[in-house]
C-alpha cells in the first residue's frame, strides 16, 4: 500500500518559457521559486504547499487539439479567495474564460488556458458566491 503524505507538485511543458513565465508570474501573480541547475530550461512556482513545475520542451503539447476552453479536458486546480475578483483580473487581463458558476461539482469554476493551451481551473466553494442567477 501506498502511504500519501501530499500533492506536492504539477509539471506543464512549455515551448516558449518567457511568455509563461509573463502569464503564470506576472498575470496570475504566482510566486517564482529556486530552481535546481538542471540541463534544460524551465521555472518553478509556488502556489499553497503545492509547486508548479514549467518545462520547456520544445515538441511538447498537450492532450487538447482546439483552442476551446472544455471542463472535461486534462487541467489543474487552484482555490482562491474570490471568485469575482479572479474573474475580473483574468478578464481585465486579455485571458480568454469559460464561467461554471453553479458547476455541479459544488465548486463556482473559471476556466482559462495558458500560452500553450494548457487547462486551468480556479474555484471557490459555491456556499461562499453571491450569485444571483
Amino acid at each position: 500500500m501506498i502511504v500519501i503524505e501530499n500533492f506536492h507538485h504539477v509539471s506543464l511543458s512549455v515551448t516558449n518559457l518567457e511568455k509563461a513565465k509573463d502569464f503564470y508570474g506576472r498575470i496570475l501573480g504566482f510566486q517564482e521559486i529556486e530552481r535546481p541547475a538542471f540541463d534544460f530550461p524551465g521555472a518553478w512556482y509556488r502556489i499553497g504547499d503545492q509547486q508548479l513545475h514549467l518545462i520547456v520542451h520544445k515538441d511538447a503539447g498537450t492532450l487538447r487539439n482546439n483552442q476551446q476552453i472544455e471542463s472535461k479536458d486534462g487541467h489543474f486546480a487552484i482555490r482562491v479567495r474570490d471568485y469575482d475578483q479572479t474573474l475580473d483580473h483574468l478578464t481585465r487581463s486579455g485571458i480568454k474564460v469559460m464561467e461554471k458558476p453553479n458547476s455541479k461539482s459544488g465548486f463556482a469554476q473559471i476556466f482559462c488556458a495558458d500560452p500553450d493551451n494548457n487547462l486551468i481551473e480556479f474555484n471557490v466553494d459555491q456556499e461562499g458566491l453571491n450569485n444571483n442567477e
